[in-house]
């Protein structure tokens, strides 16, 4: 049409279509904007985005493997981490309304928690009206019979709503009924789907099953769903109903779980249940010793103990995060860098800053989905990793795994990295003056970019700092631990748990001292065993009873139960002390020190006056200035034996509820003498004989007593090291997180002073032009990088002062701010990084003046 106009005003045809192209402008550019009006251009500048970036970093595959692999190291650590916090800590508990049951704890004098008499539990149930359910309940290792084979697992009596506060059904069979639950009632049991599955083939037939747990004979009524295993691995649920209930309000023998009504908050209930307990001590006096009373979410409960362990080493993961992030700014923008002539270059062809921002923000965006992607395989390898460093006994281990939630976790963590990276990366890597950037090439913004470098190197070395004080501090804490004298020589002793029936009269009770006897005996005569003896609980695993005790007159005597509960009120009278059945073998086993008077011996007989050894520090606390041999005291309250203990010896002090625990009083009755009505003992052997050739033997000798007797055997070195796993568990994956951030400092450090080196290298050419020598090229080097380290390190000290408070509950005699720690890892790290400045500093100190000065 304006071609037309031309030719009408005379103009001739090629002449009329050359004018009208020129007054319509710019053809492609105007099909180009009507195409981005109308159409999908986006698309193809993203589509040409990742094609172009795609073949830059298949061009510098030693870059991409780097930034990749930094990415899967950061990313890959807190997913494994998240797993195991999200597991562990975050993910609701698999009953319904999970935030409605919990545990009820009573409180006695010291402020310590304390488990529930059966008079002050049922009181509490009958008073509160805060709760659908309130249930009691405890638990034992038991010797079960009837199944594939004996075996010793988890058993667990139970009242009347324990199923109905968690909310569990069985899968077949049914639960307890109404006549089952009371004393006399018929003998049933429920059993775990676990315990049904693996050790009774997973019978339909449950009328047929019997098993035989401890001294009774159970019919099995029912399976619970998979999962349910509650408490610990419970394997068996009795009715808690089938004992009767003690009178005595100070006879603390109960767990107590409930389920808050619709509507109740945990402060409502709480408030509640303290108003009871106090009562009831107005009430009861010194009849009761529960003070007070409290609720706590049973999810917080169970996890409380590795909270904050758990929530430490996810705080190194993000800082092991913030290292990774840190260096791979670092190569993104030496990279860019160098590419700055190229995004000059595109600029002054015509290409806006926003289109060179989204090509900067594609390329990182290709780097985080390669990092991200190679960091959730090192997450799933990394959690199979931590579960197989574990301890046996963390809570919820087996709901550790990649869900769906850490899943998304990864993603977000990567969008995340990829969004802070990209921006701060591709800000500086455009360009707003094109001529000034084919001028100058490199040096675009050179100060304010070696700064920035600078300061992401100090920020890796102050923060690897701070993780290696954690790790430091932790490994001086393990070192003191394991260098705490237990009391007993552990090397060379094996032990061997047994689950026994329960014995209730003298006849079965001399019964269970002649078999401990044969049995002793036996074991003794075994090649390569130089002691052999038997306890009712194992020093370090704190699975021990404890409670009041008299000192008694000469000739008097306890008449019944009624009288030691009125004179145990009397202080002048009264102790305290852990109970401990053990055989003189026992302490030759564990090499523990007779200080005073004689060991148990052939004198202590069923019917002699029953012996009783003490440890040094009830002896110092009891009668520190008076001889403790032939003085009488009473604790027949935790055997049922009324008859009076003659202190016969004084035996040094062990650590019997592990190594951070300092050692308590003990009082020890000879468990040949006085056999427990209880079922669980261990034999302790000192031996010289090979592991495995000691257990088969083993194994013989007892079931040769008898062959339906759960046996475990097993080196007190693992006893030993269960009761450490916690502390090396957490050192280990925090030393893990410093080593790696350590690594990742180094190369931060090394990097910024080698592209400083490379930036002035024209510089040093004329600075040894003009007389400068290697040394002063050296010192001047090394001095850049000493004052980014010094930098970082005087930033790090000041956050891991700040920090390491929170640690202070993992530590064991040692400061937070143990001055040592703090020495020993400042200037290892000084003198890495240093070391890590004189690689590059050594190569300056090579330059050539006649090159760098034809460098550009």
């Amino acid at each position: 049409m304006a071609a037309r106009e031309h030719v009408e005003r005379g103009e001739a045809n090629e002449e009329a279509e050359r004018a009208a192209r020129r007054e319509f402008g710019n053809m492609g550019l105007v099909k180009e904007t009507a195409r981005d009006i109308w159409g999908w251009r986006w698309v193809e500048d993203f589509v040409e985005d990742v094609r172009y970036g795609s073949r830059l970093l298949r061009k510098s595959p030693g870059f991409t493997a780097v930034v990749v692999l930094t990415l899967a190291l950061g990313i890959g650590a807190n997913t494994a981490i998240f797993s195991v916090v999200y597991g562990v800590l975050l993910r609701p508990l698999d009953y319904p309304k999970p935030e409605q049951v919990v545990r009820v704890w009573g409180t006695n004098a010291a402020g310590g928690e304390m488990n529930f008499s059966d008079p002050n539990f049922q009181d509490i149930a009958e008073q509160s009206h805060d709760f659908q359910g309130l249930a009691q309940y405890t638990s034992q290792i038991a010797s079960v019979v009837g199944g594939a084979q004996p075996i010793r697992v988890l058993g667990t009596a139970a009242s009347r709503d324990f199923f109905s506060v968690f909310g569990a059904q069985p899968v077949a069979g049914r639960s307890f009924l109404s006549e089952e639950q009371r004393v006399g009632g018929p003998r049933v049991a429920v059993v775990s789907y676990a315990f049904w599955r693996d050790s009774l083939g997973s019978a339909s037939d449950l009328s047929r099953i019997r098993l035989k747990v401890d001294n009774g004979a159970y019919s099995v009524i029912g399976v619970m769903r998979p999962g349910f295993s509650f408490p610990g691995e419970t394997a068996v649920w009795v009715p808690r109903e089938s004992s009767p209930a003690l009178p005595s309000r100070t006879a603390n023998n109960w767990r107590v779980i409930g389920r808050l009504r619709d509507g109740v908050n945990l402060e409502q209930a709480n408030a509640d249940v303290r108003a009871i307990a106090h009562r009831l001590k107005q009430q009861y006096g010194d009849d009761t010793s529960m003070m007070d009373a409290s609720l706590l979410l049973l999810q917080d409960e169970m996890v409380r103990s590795v909270r904050p362990a758990l929530l430490m080493l996810g705080g190194a993961a993000a800082f092991l995060l913030l290292v990774a992030c840190a260096n791979i700014v670092n190569l993104l923008l030496a990279r860019a860098a160098g590419r700055s002539r190229e995004f000059a270059a595109r600029a002054a062809l015509g290409a806006s800053r926003g289109r060179l921002l989204r090509q900067g923000l594609t390329e990182v965006a290709l780097l985080t989905v390669l990092g991200g992607a190679l960091g959730i395989l090192f997450a799933i390898w990394g959690v199979g990793a931590l579960l197989d460093l574990a301890p046996d006994n963390l809570p919820r281990a087996n709901e550790i795994g990649i869900h769906l939630p850490v899943l998304l976790f990864a993603l977000v963590l990567s969008g995340g990295v990829a969004a802070a990276v990209g921006v701060s990366t591709a800000l500086r890597s455009t360009v707003s003056n094109p001529l000034r950037g084919l001028a100058e090439g490199g040096r675009v913004g050179s100060a304010s970019s070696h700064a920035l470098r600078r300061t992401l190197a100090a920020a890796q070395v102050a923060i690897t700092l701070v993780l290696l004080v954690g790790a430091g501090l932790l490994t001086r804490s393990l070192g003191r631990l394991l260098a705490v004298d237990t009391g007993f020589r552990s090397s060379g002793v094996t032990t061997a748990d047994l689950s026994l029936p329960e014995v209730e009269n003298d006849a079965a009770r001399a019964r269970r001292a002649q078999f401990f006897g044969e049995l002793i005996a036996l074991l003794r005569r075994l090649p390569g065993v130089e002691q052999a003896g038997a306890v009712n609980g194992l020093p370090l695993e704190g699975d021990f009873a404890d409670g009041t005790f008299l000192r008694l007159q000469p000739g008097e005597q306890i008449k019944d139960f009624t009288q030691f509960e009125r004179l145990a009120h009397d202080p002048e009278r009264a102790g305290y002390a852990i109970y401990v059945a053990a055989s003189e073998g026992y302490f030759h086993a564990f090499r523990i020190p007779l200080l005073r008077g004689r060991l148990f011996d052939s004198r202590d007989g069923l019917e002699s006056p029953h012996a009783a050894l003490i440890s040094e520090s009830l002896a110092r606390a009891v009668w520190p200035k008076e001889d403790p041999l032939g003085r009488l005291i009473e604790f027949g309250n935790m055997d049922g034996d009324l008859r009076p203990l003659t202190i016969v010896g004084v035996v040094g002090d062990v650590r019997a509820n592990g190594l951070e625990a300092p050692p308590e009083p003990v009082i020890y009755t000879n468990l040949l003498q006085r056999p427990q009505p209880q079922s669980n003992v261990s034999l302790v052997l000192r031996t010289t004989a090979a592991q495995g050739t000691l257990y088969n033997t083993l194994l013989e000798q007892i079931r040769g007593l008898d062959p339906t007797l759960p046996v475990r055997v097993r080196p007190f070195t693992e006893i030993f090291d269960a009761s450490l796993v916690h502390r090396r568990f957490t050192m280990t994956l925090l030393g893990a997180f410093a080593g790696v951030a350590l690594l990742l400092a180094l190369v931060g450090v090394h990097g910024a002073i080698s592209y400083a080196v490379s930036e002035r290298t024209r510089e040093i050419g004329v600075r040894m032009a003009i007389g400068a020598q290697p040394a002063d090229i050296l010192r001047m080097v090394i001095g850049q990088g000493a004052g980014m380290v010094a930098a970082g390190t005087s930033v790090g000290i000041l956050v891991a002062l700040g920090l390491s408070r929170f640690l202070q509950s993992l530590l064991y005699e040692i400061r937070a701010a143990d001055a040592l720690t703090y020495a020993c890892v400042t200037f290892f790290l000084v003198f890495v990084a240093l070391l890590a400045c004189w690689i590059p500093a050594r190569r300056a100190m090579k330059v050539d003046p006649m090159v760098a000065l034809r460098y550009e």
